[in-house]
């Protein structure tokens, strides 16, 4: 079991330290390395439509799970009352599956709130052509 600590910081720290996240209100930015112990930063970005943070006045969570698809160690893993829980590894299949979902619900949100005056995106209209209704439906509702 990893255990992580918190830091509240006004700005990020040059140098991210192991088992710790650094939490920055002003930027709405949560940092850390990668738990898996591969040395790479990992930025979740606080926002509606990405990560929530979770403080209890005692210890940090974060949701949704951090996929670190982008890594070569392609880590996935919660961070709940600051321990590491990992989950399941996804096959690059499920990695663009998920990639594509979160772009349409960030679309969807930022269309409903007027701030997305674009049409969608050709790969993410692509991708929910291929999918059936109860497929997309139920893709949200596993997450």
């Amino acid at each position: 079991m990893k255990i992580l600590k918190h830091k509240f910081v006004d700005n990020i720290p040059d140098i991210i330290e192991d088992k710790v996240l650094y939490v920055s209100m002003e930027y709405e930015t949560v940092i850390h390395k990668c738990a898996c112990g591969c040395g790479n930063e990992v930025v979740t970005p606080l926002s509606p439509t990405d990560w929530r943070l979770i403080f209890n006045g005692e210890t940090i969570s974060l949701e949704p799970s951090i996929g670190s698809w982008s890594l070569d160690c392609k880590s996935h893993y919660w961070i709940t009352n600051n321990i590491v829980n990992w989950s399941s590894t996804y096959r690059q299949k499920e990695i663009n599956k998920v990639r594509r979902v979160d772009s349409e619900d960030k679309y969807e949100y930022y269309k409903i709130k007027g701030k997305m005056e674009q049409p969608m995106p050709e790969e993410i209209e692509k991708g929910k052509q291929k999918q059936s209704f109860w497929r997309r439906l139920l893709s949200k509702l596993l997450r």
